[in-house]
């Protein structure tokens, strides 16, 4: 068997991005064939990939990516199982990276995305598997979105984990990143109250009904409140009924009237969003395990 020099060692490190006792053990398996021990470690980042894929990556970041001319980009959510990992440079590059090629392919597909190649050659599945062998955990793509317009984009990140794009037309670049830093803050569901789903006001307006049932009112009086109600309840999760966060006298709809502009769509991102975060009891795992030794 062929000795395994430390600088052997340290130039594995180096071309892989893994960590020494990894590397080494690669060498050693592999009687110190520096490719063949550069292939196990991409065939052994595959296989630990796949036992990491059952854990909840419920923490993460949002990457974003906007081209010269303003009039295409994207939004994409990687996620990993905690916020240590989220901070870790090579995961927050591996994201906007990311971003930058959904806009340059003009794909939003993540299963047609997993065999792009990025700008070093390296396939996103492939990147991705070996950020999972260098970092332990399980490392997601969760959700992505391609936008392109006739207008312009502005897009804004608040932090890593809120990621904002929005695509409007008219008024200037200051005006675009006002409304994609009002839409981190005031989370509308959507542009106006056209767009809002019959399902969910039907739903909104029974609960209404319900609570204005209590009143004791009559029936006349109840539908006029329950009216009110539905009113206030669209201006709360539409955009345009939104007071304006830098102007709460003013609506968004106002803003964009006095600015002759107006808002085509808009992606908005939260990390982790209606996803299941893993919490761990010590105390009851400590329990379980004294239960099963008795």
């Amino acid at each position: 068997m062929s000795a395994i020099s430390a600088s052997m060692v340290k130039e594995l490190r180096e071309s892989t991005g893994l960590g020494m006792m990894e590397c080494k053990k690669a060498l050693t398996e592999t009687n110190g064939d520096m490719k063949a021990a550069e292939d196990l470690l991409r065939i052994k980042s595959g296989a630990k990939a796949s036992k990491a894929a059952g854990r909840v990556a419920a923490e993460g970041v949002v990457g974003a990516f906007i081209a010269a001319d303003n009039q295409s980009g994207a939004l994409v959510e990687v996620n990993c199982e905690t916020d240590f990992v989220a901070k870790n440079e090579d995961f927050i590059k591996f994201a906007n990276d990311l971003a930058e090629l959904i806009a340059e392919k003009k794909e939003s597909d993540l299963q047609a995305l997993s065999e792009t190649a990025l700008s070093d050659g390296e396939t996103i599945e492939a990147a991705r598997k070996a950020l999972v062998m260098k970092l332990g955990e399980n490392i997601s793509i969760r959700r992505c979105t391609y936008h392109a317009t006739n207008g312009r984009l502005a897009s804004y990140l608040h932090g890593t984990r809120i990621g904002v794009m929005v695509d409007y037309q008219g008024g200037d670049e200051t005006l675009g990143k006002d409304l994609a830093m009002h839409i981190a803050a005031s989370k509308p569901m959507c542009v106006s109250k056209n767009q809002v789903s019959p399902d969910v006001l039907a739903h909104e307006r029974e609960i209404f009904v319900a609570q204005a049932a209590e009143s004791g009112k009559p029936d006349n009086i109840i539908e006029k409140m329950v009216d009110g109600r539905i009113a206030k309840y669209l201006a709360e999760i539409t955009l345009l009924g939104q007071p304006f966060v830098k102007d709460p006298e003013q609506t968004v709809e106002k803003l964009l009237a006095k600015k002759s502009a107006a808002v085509n769509g808009f992606t908005l991102f939260v990390v982790g969003e209606g996803l299941e975060k893993k919490t761990e009891n010590f105390a009851e795992e400590v329990k379980a395990q004294m239960g099963q030794a008795r």
